[in-house]
């Protein structure tokens, strides 16, 4: 069984070893996000005080973390080289997706997306953004593939590409 949950305290510890994993995975791939401390377990918990952080469950293992935030991103008020689609304030934006080095290659983005974008849409949202390193090709790629367009770049720990998707 594959669902998407709330995170809570007790799922840290598991949350954190998988933000270690993909920072490894992310600096072996020649990228440098995440290679400087950031996201920190501050962030994390911070996501779980505010009820946006989300964790995708596999046959009852963390597989996957992401924060999903409503409202305006700050980062994302200033886009260069582009521009978003319109001027909405209220949005969603998904940050620090990672996935178990258990999980990685098994497709769960589609998962992890589809649980998001039916959980969101049912409160009303419909527009979608996210970010990543210019080096991160898998998930430009994973972004792609899951409707988003890329539209310009933004500055969130770094510059980053942002891509928006609206249903």
């Amino acid at each position: 069984m594959i669902y998407l949950r709330k995170a809570v305290l007790t799922d840290l510890s598991k949350i954190i070893n998988i933000i270690e994993e993909a920072r490894i995975f992310l600096g072996k791939s020649g990228s440098d996000q995440w290679q400087d401390g950031y996201p920190e377990q501050s962030n994390i918990t911070d996501d779980i005080a505010k009820g946006q952080g989300y964790i995708l469950v596999v046959d009852d293992e963390v597989a996957a973390y992401s924060a999903i935030i409503t409202g305006e991103e700050p980062a994302y008020t200033k886009i260069t080289d582009g521009a978003w689609s319109n001027d909405n304030k209220d949005y969603v934006t998904v940050h620090r997706i990672a996935f178990s080095d258990n999980f990685r290659g098994h497709a769960l983005t589609k998962f992890l997306f589809s649980n998001i974008f039916t959980l969101m849409n049912a409160r009303g949202y419909q527009d979608f953004r996210v970010d990543t390193h210019e080096m991160n090709a898998i998930m430009q790629h994973v972004f792609e593939r899951e409707g988003f367009v890329k539209r310009g770049i933004v500055v969130f720990d770094g510059v980053r590409l942002a891509y928006q998707r609206e249903l």
